[in-house]
């Protein structure tokens, strides 16, 4: 399931992602942050996985394509979680993500709030919109 939180505004987005995420679920995901990027430059992102997180094989071939096609509009990316295996992840992703222009770490699940700050702390994201 993935749940839009209240603490997202246009330029900061975050979601928690709890027990396996469906096509379905992944597309209406995908069509929120299109309409989204529709009017932005770029956005960064927070996401706090659950510890039972995981997607359907066509929800994650989904994913990869829009990343794939979006990855420029990204400017932060904060994982949230308990996993080793996701904080190792987000440690080799990081260095590709890196030479796409994106900064993305990941964070303990008792740092959401750090996190949060960290993604809010990006100036580009925000000047889009006053220009």
């Amino acid at each position: 399931m993935i749940k839009e939180l209240a603490q997202s505004n246009e330029n900061v987005l975050a979601f928690e992602i709890t027990d396996k995420v469906t096509l379905e679920e992944e597309n209406e995901w995908i069509a929120r942050f299109d309409k989204i990027l529709e009017k932005k430059d770029k956005i960064s992102v927070m996401v706090i996985l659950g510890e039972n997180t995981s997607w359907g094989t066509w929800a994650g071939i989904e994913d990869v394509k829009w990343i794939f096609k979006n990855y420029k509009k990204f400017e932060k990316v904060a994982l949230v979680s308990e996993s080793w295996v996701w904080k190792w992840l987000v440690a080799i992703d990081s260095q590709f993500a890196k030479m796409m222009g994106i900064e993305e770490r990941h964070f303990e699940a008792e740092e959401s709030k750090k996190a949060w700050e960290w993604l809010n702390s990006s100036s580009r994201a925000i000047k889009s919109d006053e220009e």
